[in-house]
C-alpha cells in the first residue's frame, strides 16, 4: 500500500501529540475549539519616515548597544511608549539547538533588559517549537533561552500550555482562520525575535517565519498544503502584526536549516516595524555570502513569502523602504553595501 506525504505528515503529527504534550492529554488537544474569536491584531507601523518604512541597521557592539542603537535609527523606543505596558518576546525556539538555529539567548536577555530600562511592567518571553521537538521548555532549557529570559526578569510562556484563539484571515487563499496563541492578545505589545536564517523547506526564516510558532500545531504549514508552504507563512501573519521586530544576526545562519547548517560571524542587530522590509534585509545577508541556493539564485523580491505577503498588504515594497544604517567598521560595511547591492534597498 503506497501512502501519500501528506498523509505521512499527518500521521507524524498524531504521533507526535502522543509522544510529546504533556500538560494537557493528547486527546484534548487533538480535537481542541479555540476558547474564542477575534479579528486580527494588527496595530500601526510606529517606524516610518514621510510613509516609508524604516530599517535600522546596527553592528560592532554588545547586543544591548546593537539593539538600542537599531532601534535609534528608525525613531527611537519612545515611539513605543513602553512606559507601565506588558511585553510579549517573541524568539524563534524551533528546536533545542543552539544559536543560530535559534535566537541568540544573549540577544533575548538584552532585549528583555532594554525594555524593563524602558519602563515595561513586565516582559513575557513565549514561543512553540516545531512538532517534532516539542516541549519547547525543555528546548528553552536546552539552548539557553529560557535561563537567559528569567535572569533578565522576564516570565517564560510555553504556548501550549495555554488556551488558542481563531482568528479570521481576509484575504487568504490557502487557509481561511488562524488558531494562534491567546499570548498574541494578552499583552499590549510584541516584539517578533527572529535570528537570521536559512531554511530547507521555506527557503529561509525570519520575521514572516517566526510567527509559525504562535500557530497551533494542528496548522503548521507542511499539514494544511505542503505545495504552498511559503505563501501559507505569508498568510498567517494577516493575523497580527508584532508592534517592533528586532532581527538578530549576531551569528546568521547562511545554508541549511532549519536545524542546522553553516553560521557566519556577521555581529549586527536588524529593528524595523515592517516585516517584509526585515525579511528583505536578512535576505540580503544570506545572499551576500552565496552558499544557499533557494536564496542566492533567485530575487529577494521573487521569494514566495514576499510576493504574496505584498499581494495581503503586509510590508512595503522597495520604493516605500529607508535602510539606515551605522559607519561601522569595514566588515559591517562590506555587509551593508552587500544588502543595498541584492536588494535595491536606499
Amino acid at each position: 500500500m503506497m501512502f501519500s506525504r501528506r498523509w505521512i505528515l499527518r500521521f507524524m503529527f498524531a504521533v507526535g501529540f502522543l509522544l510529546t504534550i504533556r500538560k494537557r492529554s493528547a486527546v484534548a488537544q487533538s480535537f481542541f475549539r479555540p476558547k474564542k474569536k477575534s479579528k486580527p491584531r494588527a496595530p500601526e507601523n510606529l517606524f516610518t519616515e514621510n510613509g516609508k518604512a524604516l530599517v535600522g541597521v546596527a553592528g560592532g557592539g554588545s547586543p544591548e548597544e546593537m539593539i538600542r542603537s537599531a532601534v535609534a535609527l528608525i525613531g527611537g523606543f519612545e515611539k513605543l511608549k513602553i512606559k507601565g505596558k506588558t511585553v510579549l518576546v517573541k524568539p524563534n525556539v524551533v528546536s533545542g539547538e543552539k544559536n543560530p538555529a535559534t535566537t541568540n539567548p544573549e540577544v533575548v536577555a538584552a532585549m528583555v533588559k532594554v525594555l524593563y530600562e524602558e519602563g515595561a511592567k513586565k516582559v513575557y518571553v513565549g514561543d512553540m517549537s516545531a512538532m517534532m521537538t516539542l516541549s519547547t521548555s525543555r528546548n528553552m532549557n536546552k539552548n539557553g533561552i529560557k535561563k537567559a529570559a528569567m535572569d533578565a526578569g522576564a516570565e517564560v510562556v510555553v504556548f501550549e500550555d495555554h488556551d488558542w484563539v481563531e482568528v479570521e484571515l481576509p484575504g487568504a487563499r490557502y487557509v481561511k482562520t488562524a488558531y494562534v496563541t491567546g499570548w498574541i492578545f494578552n499583552t499590549d505589545l510584541i516584539v517578533n525575535l527572529p535570528v537570521i536564517k536559512t531554511h530547507r523547506s521555506a527557503s529561509y526564516t525570519i520575521c514572516l517565519k517566526n510567527f509559525i510558532g504562535c500557530t497551533h500545531l494542528k496548522q503548521r504549514p507542511y499539514l494544511i498544503d505542503s505545495e504552498h508552504w511559503e505563501e501559507l507563512i505569508s498568510e498567517f501573519n494577516l493575523a497580527y502584526r508584532p508592534d517592533l521586530n528586532i532581527i538578530d544576526g549576531t551569528v546568521s545562519m547562511i545554508e541549511g536549516g532549519p536545524w542546522e547548517g553553516t553560521p557566519a560571524d556577521t555581529n549586527l542587530i536588524i529593528a524595523t516595524g515592517d516585516r517584509v522590509a526585515g525579511d528583505i534585509a536578512g535576505l540580503g545577508i544570506i545572499k551576500s555570502f552565496g552558499r544557499w541556493g533557494m536564496v542566492r539564485d533567485k530575487d529577494v523580491w521573487e521569494q514566495r513569502q514576499i510576493k504574496r505577503a505584498l499581494e495581503l498588504g503586509i510590508g512595503s515594497r522597495k520604493s516605500d523602504i529607508i535602510l539606515k544604517t551605522e559607519e561601522g567598521n569595514q566588515q559591517f560595511q562590506e555587509l551593508m553595501k552587500s544588502i543595498r547591492e541584492h536588494t535595491g534597498l536606499v
